[in-house]
């Protein structure tokens, strides 16, 4: 079979054509974008010499604003650009974003103890930050819907294969840049990191343009009403443009201020969950009343997943630059590239979860999706548990061998693969249909204060001490076990309560199946991070 051929039905490994520029679109964003959040954290730590704690809080206002802005995205793409000017738009951010990255200028000074950073690059860089948050919100909700789109038919039977291949290039994406950006940021210069994941941004881009012509039902629902006068002068399109980028001046300040992240959260969540317990009390049938119970409470379990998961981000890497050997066949492997663990995991193993489930079911012992929320949380606190233990075992270089990290890693993963793919479909199905989009947003809102509450919890292990100073690895290596032992005695604690009342939260879904069933489309979702 040829890869390519031309016939706009029968192009990319017998898919539309439209596929393979949106599976390499979506390879190369995923480049970038893993290949910069590899380094982020070590960045702001060794080149800016802020201390773990404030690194943790940029990192977590970063991150969780990501996750809020694909939802306004997709609204704005919806009602008014349609997806494809609405990825174009992303794309554009990105790689201003990225480029922005690779301007990292001298490293801060320590002089008479009082840190001096470079200006502007300091600046630069928190603005590129916000490039990026609303690049990623207006490409990441749309590319994903247009490969649905390609599929004329509904019941087409190529659309969860089709799904299958564009999240593999997810999977490539996210594993060679951890390793590209990673080697080349910690071994010849961050500009050399930052710079890669900026050329594959910019190569992601010119494929998406150059796929345009197959891509289907894409374009603005309305193109006359895009094109119409504002009363300031600018068409409605040109004014979307012009709101963008005053979105980026916004994400600009916000992310250098993560008290102000935290409250916008927390009064969002705090408005959405009374809008929807509302709506619950007074508009819903009881079987539909007690769906959305279930919807809230396993949301609100994702949130405590996601918050210890996300430690890969921060203290995790750090723990993995000052508390790890990371020697490999007498190679030292940089503390950035260990973060490919996660997604060479996935690779391997979600085709064996994928059938796994399969399997099961058919046998009838597929867990419940509320016993694979505890199976999730405990699997998380675990790879916390190997971390103590492998820490117990360091030498008086105060040193954790590699394997452990690896096997955090991999309890961390597969606890991914079972809360993670199961949970959107949770939503589809188990919420009102007449609010469906608005739970789906809070789901992604969840993924949000998720990653605010990691940083939190990441300031914890801090082991900054003077001004640009970090403790000794022998005492170091003491604040990182006991916050990732307590790390692991709470996530057992809630995995164990959650399996209790699992078959309570089960007889409340209403449903005569054993688990909203994920399709291999889904298990291999889960790399999109939530999105």
């Amino acid at each position: 079979m040829a890869l390519i051929s031309n016939d706009p039905e029968r192009g990319f490994f017998g898919h539309p054509r439209g596929l393979a520029p949106l599976f390499f679109a979506e390879m190369w964003e995923r480049f970038s974008f893993y290949g910069m959040r590899a380094l982020l954290t070590l960045y702001l730590v060794k080149h800016f010499l802020y201390s773990d704690e404030t690194a943790g809080f940029i990192y977590a206002s970063y991150a969780s604003l990501n996750y809020a802005m694909p939802v306004i995205g997709g609204l704005i793409a919806d009602r008014y650009l349609g997806n494809r000017k609405a990825v174009m738009l992303g794309a554009i951010l990105l790689v201003c974003g990225h480029i922005g990255m690779a301007f990292e200028g001298s490293p801060a000074q320590i002089i008479d103890g009082v840190i001096v950073r470079q200006s502007p690059y300091d600046q630069i860089m928190f603005l590129s930050l916000a490039f990026i948050i609303v690049g990623v919100g207006f490409l990441k909700s749309n590319i994903s819907t247009m490969v649905g789109k390609l599929y004329a038919d509904r019941d087409d039977p190529r659309r969860d294969p089709g799904y299958t291949i564009f999240y593999m290039g997810v999977n490539l994406g996210s594993f060679f840049s951890t390793i590209a950006c990673g080697y080349l940021g910690e071994t010849y210069g961050w500009a050399y990191g930052f710079g890669l994941a900026g050329i594959g941004m910019v190569l992601g881009l010119i494929v998406f343009a150059g796929g345009t012509k197959w891509y289907r039902n894409s374009e603005p629902p309305n193109p006359e009403q895009l094109k119409a006068r504002t009363p300031i002068g600018l068409s409605r399109e040109w004014l979307i443009y012009a709101g963008a980028l005053a979105a980026v001046f916004i994400n600009w300040q916000l992310v250098q201020w993560h008290a102000i992240v935290g409250t916008l959260l927390l009064v969002i969540v705090a408005v959405v969950l009374t809008g929807i317990l509302w709506f619950s009390l007074t508009k819903c049938t009881k079987i539909e009343r007690d769906r959305m119970i279930v919807v809230l409470v396993l949301t609100a379990l994702s949130v405590v997943f996601w918050t210890l998961f996300e430690q890969a981000g921060t203290s995790l890497t750090l723990f993995a630059d000052r508390n790890s050997d990371r020697s490999l066949f007498g190679i030292i492997v940089p503390a950035s590239v260990v973060q490919v663990f996660n997604p060479m995991f996935i690779v391997l193993l979600a085709p064996v979860f994928s059938w796994g489930w399969v399997r099961l079911a058919q046998k009838g012992l597929e867990p419940s999706t509320p016993l694979k929320f505890a199976l999730a949380i405990l699997q998380v606190g675990l790879g916390f548990g190997a971390l103590v233990f492998g820490a117990s075992l360091a030498g008086e270089d105060a040193q954790t061998g590699l394997f452990w990290l690896g096997l955090g890693y991999l309890l961390h993963t597969t606890g991914e693969l079972c809360l993670s793919p199961v949970g959107l479909s949770m939503i589809s199905r188990l919420s009102v249909a007449r609010i469906t989009a608005m739970v789906m947003g809070v789901w992604f809102l969840a993924s949000a204060g998720a990653h605010f509450l990691a940083g939190w919890v990441a300031s914890l292990a801090s082991t900054s001490t003077e001004p640009g100073q970090v403790m000794t690895p022998q005492e170091s290596l003491p604040v990182y076990t006991s916050v990732f032992w307590d790390l692991f005695i709470w996530a057992t604690i809630i995995a164990v309560l959650v399996a209790l009342i699992s078959p309570f939260l089960k007889k409340l879904m209403h449903t005569d199946a054993a688990d909203m069933h994920a399709s291999p489309k889904e298990v291999l979702k889960t790399t999109e991070k939530r999105i």
